[in-house]
């Protein structure tokens, strides 16, 4: 999977940009605020229709223009795939692939797999355990086909059952359909979850096992309630809690990944270098999984290559995407910290970008 061609309209302070990426390294150079993260934006958007910044949409597009459009031609395998996507200000939105309206943008992230390396990254250790959760279920959506219906189906269930709850009377027969149908699905997901976690943390380990890192370091799953315990039984200890509160206490959407150092959280015992390189061993995990069960290649976008890590661990970072053989996009602000890890890379093909004022030009 490798993008063979980028087309911008509009996206902040990029009016018009259309490149020709290459199928391996790209190295995108500017200062602060001339546009070059834009770039990467703009590939999240025709992934998931929005930026890995956040969620708002008028943020994006320029303040002089009432929409944006992004297009693409994906090349995977002999398939040469157009795609793109239009955000208006008025909430319109248009998402195409193939020149057909596609259905929705769990569609569009299956066509376009994406790992992003950037500073939210940290956020894997000191975030909440929703961050990680998103994180194992990107991996678990990819490579289970059902995935993504059973995952709709518990957060319909688990609405009705929050309802229920809410209701000064509840009603037993109403709440045991919406029960039954959630302990289902729940385990289901769990399975799924399982099988993908278990992959992970075995190559992750691996992986690290090429670094020195602080020993006792430890990946653990919890599916969000007590591993001795059957969910319908927890259900049913846990209704008149949930009933009081008003919402459903345990379950799926309270799965975690537990990361942790001789068993304390490993943000607090990691210097923030050390944080970097493992939250970056992570996606990185996530990348070769994903290559393992699908054969498919995921592509990587990395927003300021340099930043809290110094030279060694950036070339070590940069020897595990090169393992990787996918397309890659890097940003940073010096031409010479990008080059240099690649230098030893000769049989990769580097394409270098300069970025200035939302305007870019490839460097020979």
């Amino acid at each position: 999977m490798s993008i063979s061609r980028l087309s911008i309209q509009n996206l902040r302070n990029v009016i018009t940009l259309d490149i020709q990426p290459s199928s391996d390294v790209n190295l995108i150079f500017g200062e602060n605020g001339s546009g070059k993260t834009s770039i990467l934006e703009s590939i999240h958007v025709l992934s998931l229709g929005r930026s890995f910044r956040g969620p708002k949409i008028k943020a994006l597009i320029n303040e002089h223009c009432e929409d944006m459009t992004v297009f693409a031609r994906l090349i995977a395998d002999a398939d040469s795939i157009p795609l793109g996507v239009t955000r208006s200000r008025n909430g319109d939105a248009v998402f195409k692939a193939r020149g057909q309206a596609v259905g929705s943008l769990a569609e569009l992230a299956g066509l376009l797999p994406l790992q992003v390396i950037n500073a939210d990254v940290f956020l894997l250790l000191e975030g909440s355990p929703a961050t990680r959760r998103q994180f194992l279920d990107w991996l678990v959506f990819h490579v289970e086909p059902t995935f993504f219906s059973a995952w709709k189906a518990a957060q319909r269930c688990l609405k009705q059952r929050n309802s229920i709850l809410r209701r000064d009377r509840i009603e037993g027969s109403e709440l045991a359909v919406w029960e039954r149908e959630l302990v289902s699905v729940s385990e289901r997901i769990v399975d799924m979850r399982t099988r993908a976690f278990n992959v992970f943390s075995e190559v992750f380990h691996q992986l690290i096992g090429e670094f020195v890192m602080v020993e006792g370091l430890t990946l653990s799953l919890y599916r969000g309630w007590e591993k001795d315990k059957l969910y319908a039984d927890v259900l049913a200890d846990t209704l008149e809690r949930d009933s009081r509160l008003g919402f459903t206490g345990a379950g799926v959407h309270r799965s975690d990944i537990r990361i942790r150092i001789k068993g304390h959280a490993a943000a607090d015992v990691l210097s923030r270098g050390q944080q970097k390189l493992l939250v970056c061993a992570m996606k990185i995990t996530q990348g070769v999984v994903f290559a393992q069960l699908t054969g498919r290649h995921c592509i990587f976008l990395v927003d300021d290559l340099p930043a809290e890590l110094d030279e060694a661990h950036r070339q070590l970072l940069v020897d595990w995407l090169d393992r990787l053989e996918t397309q890659v996009f890097i940003t940073g602000v010096e031409q010479e910290q990008l080059l240099q890890p690649w230098r030893e890379k000769p049989n990769r093909q580097i394409k270098l970008f300069h970025v200035e004022q939302g305007k870019i030009s490839e460097q020979l």
